[in-house]
């Protein structure tokens, strides 16, 4: 399983040809795609009206949710804590994000340089 970041979302539901919205198509097909709730509060928060909006209701009912529970939480505040020590600062959603990914044993699926820098630190956690 993957989880896809919003970054790599927002290409797949605009219809761009990029390559993170050809991972998206391939992680669907194969039906690997998911998301937390934190992601689809992203991309709700940026929905366009019509196909995107179709689109974003189509993706609740299909993919796996997985949950930010305490665990995460507590994941998150270790990562943000030994980003900041890095010299790091992203954006507490991505850090929650990757936390999330983490905690899972996901992959993550993204086009967001924040996660380039985030990620080598979470692998150290």
């Amino acid at each position: 399983m993957t989880l896809v970041d919003s970054s790599s979302w927002i290409d797949f539901l605009r219809g761009r040809q990029s390559e993170p919205a050809l991972r998206v198509q391939r992680l669907l097909a194969n039906g690997q795609a998911a998301w937390c709730d934190l992601i689809a509060v992203e991309l709700w928060n940026g929905v366009r009206v019509g196909n995107e909006r179709k689109a974003l209701d189509d993706l609740e009912t299909a993919l796996t949710t997985f949950p930010l529970d305490d665990d995460v939480w507590k994941l998150a505040r270790k990562l943000a804590f030994r980003c900041r020590q890095s010299g790091i600062t992203a954006p507490s959603t991505d850090i929650v994000i990757a936390a999330c990914a983490l905690n899972h044993n996901l992959e993550l699926e993204q086009c967001d340089s924040h996660f380039d820098k985030i990620l080598p630190i979470a692998a150290k956690l």
